[in-house]
């Protein structure tokens, strides 16, 4: 599933080439994706002219007019690309809008585990799906102080903390990997053992990893491109997600980075560095 950094790249493709443009023409070639689209979306859609696009946790907001919200989720499968109206349609485009300047956006999702709903603007903070977000990584008030308090007392293990979207919105597998070792903490640790001095640094990881990511274009795995169709690559400088068994970077341990799952998900750490 695109975690911020893909979705974040996205957004900013997207805004690049659609701002400021009106839709002429809204096809749904399917009445659902995750969920049953809004009743008359494709007339909303019709005809509207797109304003700024923001992003929460792992949602897109895409303005409309003067009061509505198009909220958008890329599901484990689903791309959003923006091309021309040459380009032959693909299995999979669901949702397909056409641009006053001939640009077409297409919402491709093989798996079908994506969404699209519409909301009224101001009311996206009470949206079901977004009501319980955690703060943004990125932004102001996500420091050591916030997450020691946030994580005090839970008995989870710090990998599942940080999966947890009430506890930080937009954090997934890979990146909870790579923070995790950038920090030197082990993904089984208790997350109250979390004090503030540990905290802070992980905070500060959290914060470089997905700066880093999202300057890299995301990390292409599997479905996975820009808004131009472009292959993402920082899949390239993952220092232990999905290297099992390769050389820990900066270490001399001799097993180098281990596997194990937790809660159904593969965890990728380095057992000496990491404690």
């Amino acid at each position: 599933m695109p975690e911020l950094p893909e979705v974040e790249t996205v957004r900013r493709g997207l805004a690049l080439k659609i701002s400021g443009h009106r839709i002429v023409r809204a096809e749904l070639r399917r009445p659902d994706l995750r969920r049953p689209f809004p009743p008359a979306l494709a007339a909303r859609l019709d005809g509207a002219l797109i304003g700024a696009l923001g992003r929460r946790g792992k949602y897109i907001l895409i303005e409309l007019d003067a009061d509505g919200l198009l909220l958008l989720h890329l599901g484990m499968s689903g791309r959003i690309t923006v091309g021309s109206p040459a380009l032959p349609a693909a299995p999979h485009d669901h949702v397909v809008l056409t641009l006053d300047d001939g640009t077409v956006i297409r919402f491709n999702d093989a798996r079908r585990f994506g969404l699209i709903d519409y909301v009224r603007r101001g009311e996206e903070a009470q949206h079901p799906l977004l009501v319980g977000l955690g703060p943004e990584p990125l932004e102001a008030g996500f420091d050591g102080a916030y997450l020691s308090a946030a994580l005090a007392g839970k008995l989870s293990p710090i990998k599942a903390a940080l999966l947890d979207q009430r506890v930080v919105a937009g954090l997934g597998n890979i990146y909870v990997c790579e923070a995790l070792f950038r920090a030197g903490l082990s993904p089984r640790r208790l997350a109250a053992s979390i004090g503030r001095g540990r905290a802070e640094r992980l905070a500060a990881a959290v914060r470089s990893v997905l700066t880093e990511a999202i300057a890299a274009g995301g990390s292409s795995l599997r479905d996975y491109v820009q808004a131009d169709g472009a292959l993402g690559y920082f899949q390239h400088q993952w220092a232990v997600y999905g290297r099992e068994g390769s050389p820990c970077p900066g270490c001399d341990c001799a097993k180098g980075v281990r596997r194990i799952v937790q809660s159904g998900r593969s965890t990728f750490f380095c057992a000496k560095r990491q404690r």
